[in-house]
């Protein structure tokens, strides 16, 4: 029970994003940035499809103790990179980045309870 619930909060927090593919203003709004190109715009815009699979997968993973291995793996994978290269750019303290930071760290910590309790 625990490990389903900490793999939904952790999907749930990967959907977010995925609001992000319905236009350029919600992007903008969502990470406090100004999109100035439709290269960057499509990039951002695809970037949240990712995180709406990742989040799909989470999602699938709390139901399906079979897909937990993988899911965790690359949900990790993924949220841990972003807290690393945060940390490399001095990035995250304050501004926009800091609530996708904190997600991730909440993220990180749901996902990695998960694995510990389901292990």
């Amino acid at each position: 029970m625990i490990p389903t619930a900490l793999l939904f909060l952790a999907g749930a927090i990967h959907l977010i994003p995925l609001v992000g593919v319905l236009s350029t203003s919600r992007l903008e709004a969502m990470y406090g940035v100004s999109i100035d190109t439709p290269d960057m715009a499509v990039l951002l815009r695809h970037r949240a499809v990712l995180f709406g699979l990742l989040g799909a997968a989470l999602c699938g993973a709390a139901v399906l103790p079979a897909w937990r291995p993988p899911v965790i793996a690359a949900g990790l994978v993924s949220m841990v990179s972003f807290v690393v290269l945060c940390g490399l750019e001095g990035q995250g303290r304050s501004g926009p980045l800091r609530k996708v930071l904190i997600a991730d760290i909440v993220s990180i910590v749901a996902t990695v309870g998960a694995a510990v309790v389901d292990a």
